[in-house]
């Protein structure tokens, strides 16, 4: 038996397999409601049941097969638990008290069952009518002398129809302001593909990894964050294509992956490779190898037309794009040296990727947070695109851009108008039909809005979902912020650290979760969420609310708009009574939804489409638009250039396997192998020696940044790890007190969350570590 204070034994498994039965079991087991909760995994993405509050990867229709993976199971064990947050726990802990708690701690005590005030008087949460807690919300904005006094928070997990009704309301109350969870995620791929295709969406469905024969997968670790993405990529190495992995650590889920369900593969204890070849590139380095392998490509062009043929697309060039001749000048005049020293990869690795693609027919480029949380990221998803369009593997089969999203409807609260920057033709449609003008200025996405809570200038905060405290950079800084403003307002399934930092007024508003039945007037209602291939899936819960106080989250938005806006623009109330209304307004507003009540009732949802896949760019020119960039001088923001030295090591965070964004579900990482800690620096075992450190000291992580604020944290054991020389990775939500406000990507204005300047410092004790 492993010693509790060992923190670190090299995962020999593969993915899946028997590790991911074994921790199904021990969190169903957890729930307190195992009987139920059996039933309950059965109806995960399954017709007449629900949508998986996980991750946003799509499926094939197959109503036959069992439909959730581990982390689903997580996610929905950890919702349909029969544990309570209610006056009476509230009365015997202090808010003092709780703060002193873990994230796992907080979020392990149960589902909140009715409203909750807080009393700064007592430092106690207290029971409130629901009638008092509207009254409370709408005096308050009512009172504001500017309606941009007020952010609307949005997590990815609210529903299209809580989304739609959300926007409306902020708009109708007069502002703009809408931080959302994809403001720290995915916005640079928004921004890129924008810019880029015309819509800020990927082009790809499920179906297209069968017919692709190269899938190039950059910066994301899908066994933890979308373990059903596994199945998928091994089904594209089976059928004997490629599948190029580019990651900074070694993975297992991009190594092998075990399938549950597999009966053949259960028994024999056999697994499945997700990849034909792994690659190890610095951290930030993705832009540089796809640069590498563009220069490539150009001299594979020249041989190929001494031949007579050719490896570009040139009809699909001139026909569907503009700036690709400035664009491949760009890419001649940068040296190998930069690409190679920048991208941590040899010349004959990129040489390889690039004939692997320039094989391919038809090839899929995916990425995640591993792209989008640099300053450089939307330079790199440019550089995608512009690989994409050389072979002219956009808007054809079993080719395009795949963005992965990590929450379930991240994507669909973006169509339903949650964006601080809305269009002018999104705002024409809601003005049509509600009757109303909708503010025309820009709002705050969420690094605005934390400035601006900290200056006052954002005096009401409303949080739909999500845990903004845990969630975002700087959190000495986050948190003052909050601290700060007149009022708080979270709505909310679990407990979490964002009920502890409170406005100098606070509310907890418990809403009903995916899992659980939504009865309205009109009886149980379904909900709709839309996944990373824009599919849309109805969604009904099948579990009883463990309380009557708990309300949906349209019905708790609703509650606030009626009290504060009467029945302008709608009837709100009536509004909720059957969501078949809402659905009705949306189609009347959104693009791609008519007759959205009826699609809704086909098995396995509808398609909502997108104009790149069709080979329509809405670009002011009408083509994909080729942008060039140099790469940039260093992956570690350019403020920092002058505080660097010998023992500068560049950070990135990232989730454990026992984690889905802020919610921690256990202290082990089974994959990377860390069991019973979360405090862990993984570091290649070069630079533990070179900057004299030795294998499970404990330091002080201290990041770099120009303001002269010290920004540490403290307590970390050092973890031999394969991940690139000067690089380091840790787990958040622990190191976002690391990451300075101000250190924002180019254009999207994301938390560089991925290239953070780190020192190391000696702590105090060590403890042993295990590593053979």
């Amino acid at each position: 038996m492993t010693d509790k204070k060992t923190v670190y034994t090299p995962y020999k498994g593969a993915a899946g397999g028997w590790g991911a039965l074994k921790s199904t079991t021990k969190h169903w087991l957890q729930s307190e409601n195992s009987v139920r909760n059996i039933h309950t995994l059965l109806k995960t993405n399954q017709p007449n049941g629900f949508d998986c509050p996980g991750c946003a990867w799509g499926e094939k229709h197959d109503p036959a097969k069992i439909r959730f993976c581990e982390n689903g199971a997580k996610a929905v064990n950890w919702e349909a638990t029969s544990r309570k947050v209610d006056a009476a726990f509230m009365a015997q802990h202090s808010v003092t008290w709780l703060n002193t708690q873990s994230d796992y701690f907080l979020e392990y005590q149960g589902r909140i069952t009715e409203p909750l005030r807080y009393n700064p008087e007592t430092d106690h949460y207290e029971a409130i009518s629901w009638q008092q807690a509207f009254k409370q919300i709408s005096d308050t904005l009512k009172a504001q002398q500017d309606p941009n006094h007020v952010a609307f928070y949005t997590s990815g997990r609210a529903s299209n129809e809580a989304a739609f009704l959300y926007q409306l309301f902020a708009r109708a109350y007069g502002t703009n302001n809408f931080p959302d969870c994809s403001n720290m995620c995915h916005e640079a791929s928004g921004y890129a593909l924008t810019s880029s295709i015309g819509i800020g969406k990927g082009t790809v469905d499920i179906e297209d990894f069968e017919h692709a024969e190269a899938v190039f997968v950059f910066g994301q670790n899908p066994g933890t964050n979308h373990p059903r993405m596994l199945e998928t990529l091994k089904e594209v190495v089976q059928g004997g294509n490629k599948v190029l992995s580019f990651n900074p650590l070694r993975e297992r889920g991009l190594e092998r992956f075990q399938n549950p369900q597999s009966p053949v593969e259960m028994l024999s204890n056999r697994s499945k490779p997700t990849h034909t070849n792994y690659f190890c590139p610095k951290i930030g380095g993705d832009m540089a190898v796809i640069r590498g392998m563009v220069k490539a490509l150009i001299d594979l062009e020249k041989e190929a037309q001494k031949a007579g043929s050719a490896v570009f697309d040139h009809a699909f060039i001139k026909q569907h794009t503009q700036g690709m001749e400035d664009y491949l000048e760009e890419v001649k005049q940068t040296p190998w040296s930069n690409i190679l020293e920048q991208s941590g990869l040899t010349k004959e690795e990129i040489l390889y990727c690039a004939q692997v693609y320039a094989d391919a027919e038809n090839v899929i480029i995916t990425w995640a947070m591993g792209i989008t949380q640099h300053y450089h990221s939307v330079a790199t998803i440019h550089e995608i695109v512009n690989l994409l369009a050389l072979r002219g593997n956009l808007g054809k089969k079993g080719a395009g851009a795949c963005p992965v999203r990590g929450h379930s409807n991240v994507q669909g609260d973006r169509t339903m108008g949650i964006n601080e920057r809305p269009s002018a033709a999104f705002l024409k449609a809601l003005e049509e039909h509600f009757s109303f003008s909708p503010p025309t200025e820009d709002g705050l996405a969420v690094v605005d809005t934390i400035h601006a809570m900290k200056n006052g200038q954002v005096k009401v905060f409303i949080g739909l979902g999500g845990n903004f405290a845990a969630a975002t950079p700087d959190t000495v800084a986050t948190e003052e912020a909050l601290i700060n403003c007149q009022l708080t307002v979270q709505i909310s399934t679990k407990l979490n650290r964002s009920h502890l930092i409170t406005g100098k007024e606070a509310l907890i508003l418990p809403c009903l979760g995916r899992t659980d039945i939504d009865l309205q007037e009109s009886g149980p209602q379904k909900v709709t969420v839309e996944d990373s291939f824009s599919m849309i899936h109805a969604s009904s819960g099948v579990l009883d609310p463990l309380s009557s106080e708990m309300k949906s989250e349209p019905a708790i938005i609703a509650g606030i708009a009626e009290a504060t806006l009467g029945k302008a623009p709608i009837n709100w109330l009536e509004s909720i009574s059957d969501y078949n209304i809402i659905r009705e307004h949306i189609a009347a507003v959104i693009p791609g939804f008519k007759d959205f009540n009826q699609r809704i009732l086909q098995d396995g949802g509808f398609y909502l489409g997108n104009s790149a896949r069709e080979r329509n760019w809405n670009t002011p020119s009408g083509k994909a638009i080729i942008h060039k960039h140099g790469l940039p001088e260093s992956i570690l923001p350019k403020g920092v250039k002058d505080l660097l030295s010998n023992k500068t090591l560049v950070l990135q965070t990232l989730r454990s396997h026992d984690q889905y964004n802020t919610t921690i579900y256990g202290m082990n990482d089974r994959y990377r192998g860390i069991k019973n800690e979360r405090r862990v620096v993984f570091i290649n075992p070069a630079d533990i020696q070179r900057l004299g450190f030795t294998e499970g000291q404990k330091v002080t992580l201290k990041s770099l940044w120009v303001d002269g604020v010290e920004r540490k944290v403290e307590g970390f054991i050092l973890v031999p790890y394969s991940i690139p020389m000067g690089n380091i990775a840790t787990y958040y939500p622990e190191t976002n007190p690391l990451v300075p406000l101000d250190s924002t990507g180019e254009f999207s204005n994301t938390p560089t969350s991925k290239s953070i300047a780190i020192e190391l410092e000696e702590y105090r004790e060590s403890i042993q570590v295990l590593s053979t």
